[in-house]
């Protein structure tokens, strides 16, 4: 059955008195007695709201996936670099374009797998720290950039094992630093 205009017109002045219909308009969406929402995330099981840290597999997906991220941004940044100098005199566009891409999404590929396993160490050790010294603190930071640099390295030989687990360290270290300084100094600004 097809849509059958109406007959007449309505007068201009009825066109402005008609009104959707509203079915919420009564309810006061807002209305804190309406609705009691709560400010905070709702656990469970107590352990579970007193703990005040990630677990180990949202560490886990978090660290692996912000090395993989930043590993692809950075190396396709890299790779368009080196794609915009491989060209040469007489390629068309078609092929400069494929040039940068192909030099991007290799290097993209490469530099963020890299990444993605330097997090997945990290994550890992820094979760069993965690869990064996049944404390969350600094050191098991700092020890996670240890072992994580050591194990990445470890197929170079022990000296090179040995140079990336002193970087490991550095790097925790410099990072929990500026983490407590921002705990410490972000909230007073």
């Amino acid at each position: 059955m097809a849509y059958q205009p109406p007959d007449h017109e309505p007068d201009s002045d009825s066109k402005k008195e008609i009104r959707l219909y509203n079915p919420y308009k009564d309810l006061g969406i807002l209305n804190q007695n309406l609705y009691q929402l709560p400010s905070s995330p709702e656990y469970l099981f107590i352990e579970e709201a007193e703990r005040k840290r990630r677990s180990w597999g949202e560490n886990l997906t978090f660290y692996t996936g912000c090395g993989y991220l930043g590993g692809a941004i950075g190396g396709g940044a890299r790779g368009l670099v080196d794609g915009v100098k491989s060209f040469e005199p007489g390629d068309t566009l078609k092929l400069r374009i494929n040039r940068i891409l192909n030099s991007s999404g290799h290097t993209g590929r490469t530099w963020g797998n890299r990444l993605g396993i330097i997090g997945l160490l990290y994550s890992g050790i820094e979760s069993a720290m965690t869990e064996t010294r049944d404390t969350d603190d600094v050191w098991n930071s700092v020890v996670a950039g240890l072992g994580t640099g050591a194990l990445y390295r470890i197929s170079g030989g022990v000296r090179s094992a040995a140079v990336a687990g002193a970087v490991g360290v550095v790097v925790a270290g410099t990072v929990v630093t500026v983490k407590q300084a921002f705990k410490r100094y972000a909230h007073l600004a």
